[in-house]
């Protein structure tokens, strides 16, 4: 989710000061959606120490070690540990995948994150993966209240591994080297509690913003080393510049400390068009995996109309190249990239009239 770009309003951030799930950045020319805060809003939090997170609560759930649930719960149960094998993400036998489910919304904004809609993800929409994105720049994010907003993200995470669904974590930021310490000291974390359980992908930067890619790539081998000195040989995803479209300028000089990593791809249906699948396939021609951690039907800013061609168009390329993809997102915000209604409950399940249009295209294209 991006910045509100002046040349397109307040888009989707403007309703209830709230981000769109704000696509990721836009052709030369064009603005791209809501997801920081307002122009003149002091910032928030800084690059000092992380602060002390409580330690995870042990899940009934999740007793046992971490190979009793890669090899018998669930989706997670028949394909286990994911890795990186030359230009695609593989499962434990060596065979191409492609995951398919839903983002969760910002965690500070949102009463979603629950384990029922974990289920209603798993049973009513037959998803193969979530995403739960940790907020954390803007008004009550991470960086000013990280405990509550922990506590919202490991409520997915322990309940998709019940099920037996993967689960990315996503530090959900567009300044991530800004805070970097913070960032270490949350991996850490979860890669300790976490890093064991084959389910869990770990997102280290959401969208980059006005950043290039050397200042990225350095930020991300930090991360990248504090999961691995955790524990933890889970496959991690790489963002990258201009809201992760510039997968190509990664491919060009990616990541070679690391071989379990794949690099984020970002696309807002109508306004991403054939020009950045262009730039996806000189990056999968180059030999990097992508993962689609975040897409809309819609436009940049997070609103417009829903292009039912171009998403089309969209789920044949990742399909046909393997691609998983979270689809942006279960929530009930008024934007027209919202699966939810509004007015609908934010807990689940939810009949067809309470879905949006982009919502009733998605749901079925999940299975």
């Amino acid at each position: 989710m991006l910045v509100c770009d002046p040349g397109l309003g307040a888009g989707a951030g403007g309703a209830a000061g709230l981000p769109s799930g704000g696509a990721a950045g836009a052709p030369p020319g064009t603005g791209s959606g809501g997801g920081s805060a307002p122009a003149g809003d002091p910032p928030i939090g800084g690059a000092g120490a992380a602060p002390a997170l409580d330690a995870a609560v042990p899940n009934p759930a999740m007793s046992g070690d971490a190979s009793d649930h890669g090899d018998g719960v669930g989706f997670v149960g028949e394909h286990g540990a994911l890795r990186v094998s030359g230009n695609r993400v593989v499962d434990a036998h060596g065979q191409p995948i492609q995951l398919r489910g839903m983002s969760f919304f910002w965690s500070q904004w949102t009463d979603f994150y629950v384990p029922q809609n974990v289920d209603v993800l798993v049973d009513d929409w037959k998803a193969t993966v979530v995403r739960a994105a940790l907020g954390v720049e803007n008004d009550g994010g991470y960086l000013a209240n990280p405990q509550p907003n922990v506590d919202k993200v490991r409520a997915v995470v322990d309940r998709a591994i019940a099920r037996g669904v993967y689960v990315i974590i996503d530090w959900h930021d567009h300044h991530a080297q800004d805070h970097a310490a913070q960032a270490r000291s949350f991996f850490e974390q979860m890669a300790s509690t976490y890093g064991e359980q084959p389910h869990v992908i770990f997102e280290v930067y959401n969208e980059p913003m006005d950043v290039e890619w050397p200042v990225v790539k350095t930020y991300a081998e930090d991360i990248i080393r504090a999961i691995r000195g955790a524990g933890s040989d889970n496959l991690i995803i790489v963002g990258t510049p201009t809201w992760s479209q510039d997968v190509d300028v990664a491919a060009a000089d990616r990541i070679m400390s690391d071989e379990n990593v794949a690099y984020t791809l970002h696309f807002y249906a109508d306004t991403h068009k054939q020009f950045l699948r262009d730039k996806a396939t000189i990056a999968l021609d180059a030999g990097i995996a992508l993962f689609v951690t975040e897409w809309g039907t819609c436009s940049a800013d997070g609103n417009g109309s829903v292009n039912e061609g171009e998403t089309q168009t969209w789920l044949d390329f990742m399909r046909d190249n393997s691609i998983s993809w979270a689809n942006w997102s279960l929530h009930h915000k008024d934007e027209a990239c919202s699966a939810i209604a509004p007015g609908a409950g934010a807990t689940g399940p939810w009949r067809d009239d309470q879905l949006t249009t982009s919502g009733r295209l998605v749901k079925p294209a999940i299975p």
